[in-house]
């Protein structure tokens, strides 16, 4: 198994990035707290990863920190919750936050996720209400940096968001509506995303 890479950053577009370890490329699909941490383009990182096989394709996912990764691999485990929905889960909510919302049992706030409904979060808080009883809270939660990639135009940046907001399960027209309401200028697509994001599950 894949646990952790370390490698230079060659591209991030969420929700994929590629980082090139000894000549050889790896592509990852990464949550959003994860690409909200990631460095300038050509910087090395470290990411910690799980890998997923399946009949039809090989995928690699990474995570900055090891919680998450934990968190990812514990939403795996409920009953018809695959890796692209808990990767959304994860991009549209600070772990933390997830965490208490279960061991809270608040249903509400888990269905303004995507791809959660009212059976499936009932679920989530089921199956994982005990196997997150140990998650230590982070008390030194600090603001995440704004990452600094130019986009050559704004239709470019807006575009790059919508398309990463429907990859991770979001309806088109609901990315777009999202997207519009917050456009301004000079923002980044991982900030027009972490904005629609917070929009849609506040």
């Amino acid at each position: 198994m894949i646990t952790r890479l370390r490698g230079m950053l060659l591209e991030k577009q969420p929700p994929s990035l590629v980082i090139d370890i000894g000549g050889l490329a790896y592509e990852l699909q990464a949550s959003m707290n994860t690409f909200y941490r990631l460095p300038e383009i050509g910087s090395e990182i470290v990411l910690h990863t799980h890998f997923v096989v399946r009949e039809d394709a090989q995928s690699l996912y990474a995570f900055w920190e090891l919680r998450e990764r934990a968190l990812f691999r514990t939403l795996l485990k409920v009953n018809g919750i695959g890796p692209k929905v808990a990767l959304a889960i994860l991009s549209s909510i600070e772990p933390d936050l997830f965490v208490r919302s279960v061991t809270e049992q608040n249903a509400s706030a888990l269905q303004r996720l995507p791809g959660i409904g009212k059976k499936t979060a009932e679920r989530i808080i089921v199956e994982m209400r005990d196997r997150l009883s140990d998650w230590q809270m982070d008390d030194n939660l600090i603001e995440l940096p704004a990452l600094a990639i130019k986009e050559p135009t704004a239709k470019r940046v807006e575009q790059d968001a919508i398309s990463a907001l429907i990859a991770l399960g979001y309806k088109p027209h609901e990315a777009s509506k999202a997207i519009a309401q917050i456009a301004k200028e000079n923002l980044t697509s991982e900030e027009l995303i972490r904005h629609a994001l917070k929009n849609m599950n506040s």
